[in-house]
């Protein structure tokens, strides 16, 4: 699985790429075959609380799967992206054994 990190209009910090890393890694248990997975991270209107977006998509063979969050923090926001991401690729998997 390869994982690509992009930060818009500022620099993320190691410790918040690892913890990404962390979260984004746990997807691989509920499905093998994932080629990539591709983090953006941005901060919108600076002046609201809840200015942390974290943008999610990830690749397996023949579907992508998206996820956009905004909350107080990187983190939050990218655990609530990996939590909806599950549940897509929880969805595909039901789908795909029925046929």
């Amino acid at each position: 699985m390869k994982l690509r990190i992009q930060s818009i209009n500022f620099d993320a910090t190691t410790a918040l790429e690892s913890y990404i890393n962390k979260k984004s890694s746990k997807l691989e248990k509920f499905f093998d075959e994932i080629m990539n997975v591709e983090v953006y991270l941005k901060v919108i209107k600076p002046e609201t609380a809840s200015n942390k977006q974290a943008e999610m998509k990830v690749s397996i063979p023949s579907v992508d799967f998206f996820a956009s969050k905004t909350c107080d923090s990187f983190e939050e926001a990218v655990d609530l992206g990996v939590e909806a991401i599950e549940k897509q690729i929880r969805k595909h998997k039901e789908k795909s054994t029925k046929k």
